[in-house]
């Protein structure tokens, strides 16, 4: 028994591995479930003498005069106040969907200035805008800021991630809901993250093959549209159930990206090669300087001098040469680059080579 339980095992591994499966959560979201973005200006106060200079920084001292205006002290015009425990700041937020009046949200706060640092200052009530002009939270509270910096005398200083920076977890409070499409109509869409009509067939036919057919179907490489009650209560169950149903996701096109900058290569794995010899060979020229003192014989009347000796040396690197049958997949194509000792500089210029000549079935992609 022992030993038939092996055997099995050992066929199972023996066995091409099945694709797995991934939720449609995974590959796809509802439209009009989205984030939206906010951004306020505001001030930050109670900093330890690292605020904006208020003379290279004009709006911070017009803003800190308008604030106090509101709150009925006026300053004289002609009065510059010179602080450095004020900075001024933007503030970001991002506003998940659904988000009620009264909910908190995270904000990040960063200096528009030249202030040195806002460890320990405090935000003061800022409305944060979307897109539209219109109010739909409001900030304040204690920043949390992550870095530091220190300077002496002499000018040297040392800086520690960017103390110009800080975030305030549950820092705002959503003062307005968002209109969402979500609840409205007989049907909603589910939009792919990655545009592929193989993948868009398969989920409409996933979500038919559960509930029943005719319930889904594909309106483009990105879109499914999806029939749904119109109950808000039952939709969101329908779409609970929509987004744990499990589909095999159709293979990615075939691509090679580059990053021209740090030389990283990033192969597909439908990549393929057909038939194709490559030589890569390179030439290593090495100049060693060795200088030489030259020292004159006693009684010449010479001085002794430093004369420059140059070595040149010229290498050609060998067995650079291979050969990829039709089909070659990408564990061949990286082990026959390898054992040539290929750097990922040359793999560039070997995958453009193929591409020239019409032996890389992929796109190339540089970035």
């Amino acid at each position: 028994m022992k030993l038939h339980r092996m055997l099995v095992l050992a066929l199972s591994l023996l066995l091409p591995l099945a694709a797995q499966a991934e939720r449609i959560k995974d590959l796809a979201s509802v439209a009009g479930v989205r984030s939206n973005q906010l951004v306020g200006y505001g001030l930050v106060v109670g900093l330890d003498g690292t605020g904006d200079q208020t003379s290279q920084t004009p709006f911070t001292v017009q803003s800190l005069k308008s604030m106090l205006a509101q709150l009925g002290i006026t300053v004289p015009a002609n009065v510059n106040p010179q602080l450095k425990n004020v900075a001024a700041a933007m503030i970001s937020a991002e506003l998940p969907p659904f988000a009620k009046p009264g909910q908190t949200i995270d904000i990040t706060v960063s200096s528009i200035g030249n202030a040195k640092s806002l460890r320990g200052g405090t935000l003061l009530m800022t409305p944060l805008k979307g897109a539209d002009g219109q109010v739909y939270a409001l900030a304040q509270g204690n920043l949390i800021v992550g870095g530091f910096g220190a300077s002496a005398r002499d000018g040297s200083k040392i800086t520690v991630n960017v103390p110009s920076v800080g975030r305030i977890p549950n820092g705002a409070s959503v003062e307005r809901a968002v209109n969402n499409p979500f609840a409205t109509g007989d049907s909603l869409y589910l939009n792919l993250h990655s545009a592929d009509f193989t993948t868009a067939t398969r989920l409409a036919q996933a979500i038919n093959d559960v509930i029943g057919p005719g319930t889904a179907a594909p309106a483009d490489a990105t879109s499914v549209r999806v029939n749904s009650p119109r109950d808000p209560a039952q939709r969101v169950s329908f779409v609970s159930l929509l987004e744990n149903i499990e589909l095999q996701p159709g293979e990615a096109a075939a691509k090679v990206v580059v990053n021209s900058r740090t030389g990283t290569v990033v192969i597909g794995q439908n990549v393929r090669v057909s038939a194709a010899a490559v030589a890569h060979g390179s030439l290593t020229v090495t100049i060693t300087e060795r200088p030489t003192i030259s020292q004159p014989a006693p009684f010449a009347g010479g001085e002794t001098a430093v004369v420059p000796t140059s070595d040149i040396k010229i290498e050609e690197d060998s067995d650079r040469m291979f050969l990829f049958n039709p089909g070659v997949t990408l564990d061949e194509i990286v082990r026959a680059v390898n054992q040539v000792g290929a750097a990922p500089g040359d793999l560039v210029a070997i995958l453009e080579a193929l591409k020239q000549a019409g032996a890389l079935r992929a796109e190339l992609l540089v970035i």
